[in-house]
């Protein structure tokens, strides 16, 4: 009797972890993280696209990680410093931990990134960079690769950041977006990148998202359809849903030619 039931035991204890791992693959979400770099002159911009190019991209090609994506502002600030952002999506926070270690033992980085990793004190590559981690969406677990024929230098690739007043409306406007906002502007053809929840920022709480469109035209017709479909003009009415995005910051940007988005 004794042996039986601990065989029993035995059995629903796999069976429980079996469905549990089960469980947890299929809520797998993606992690993300975005580096922008600030820049000060042409000089920096010039240096940044070999070594984003020629070695740091392929670097994390090698590292596993399949696509990386390299932006630029369609319009450089008139006010404010000229950037470049950097898209790195990870399966899990692992990796965020064991990416350096990788590109540190990657001889070929070191070489072709010489300029980058060893440049002086007085002429650095970039001026500052902001790192920013985020988690996909529960409803959007995964990130996109859009699919265009346009020139990349005409595409808009608009990357938005939502803030909340307080956790829980910022809580709320996440929500919003895993129970139809999302669905709606992949319906629309928006063709996100990704939609995320940022765990880690200069800005919290927030989130933010990357659509992409084929042209500028392209960006302001879907953005027409989104305001006066019938599904967006009933969900900003809920009532738990107003009042949750408390400032937004917008990038409208192109790819570079070597970037994997």
């Amino acid at each position: 009797m004794t042996a039986f039931k601990n065989s029993a035991i035995a059995i629903l204890m796999v069976t429980m972890a079996v469905l549990f791992s089960s469980f947890k693959e299929n809520n797998k979400r993606d992690y993300y993280q975005l580096k922008i770099y600030t820049l000060e002159t042409e000089g920096q911009e010039a240096r940044m696209d070999r070594f984003l190019e020629k070695a740091y991209l392929p670097a994390l090609h090698r590292a596993g990680i399949k696509e990386v994506g390299v932006f630029k502002p369609i319009e450089k600030p008139a006010d404010e410093m000229n950037y470049m952002m950097v898209f790195i999506p990870l399966q899990n926070l692992h990796q965020v931990e064991k990416l350096g270690e990788k590109l540190s033992a990657d001889m070929v980085y070191q070489e072709e990134g010489r300029d980058y990793i060893q440049a002086a004190h007085d002429q650095p590559p970039y001026a500052r960079i902001e790192s920013i981690l985020l988690k996909a969406f529960e409803a959007t677990p995964e990130y996109g690769v859009p699919e265009f024929e346009t020139p990349r230098s005409g595409r808009v690739y608009e990357l938005r950041s939502y803030e909340g007043a307080t956790e829980q409306l910022y809580e709320r406007k996440v929500e919003m977006f895993n129970k139809g906002e999302s669905e709606l502007f992949i319906n629309l053809g928006f063709q996100p990148i990704f939609f995320g929840e940022v765990i880690s920022g200069a800005h919290m709480p927030n989130l933010m998202y990357l659509t992409t469109h084929a042209t500028s035209e392209a960006q302001e017709k879907n953005w027409d359809a989104f305001r006066i479909h019938p599904d967006w003009l009933k969900m900003k009415e809920i009532e738990r849903y107003l009042n949750t995005v408390s400032g937004s910051t917008k990038y409208l940007m192109y790819p570079t030619a070597y970037s994997d988005f």
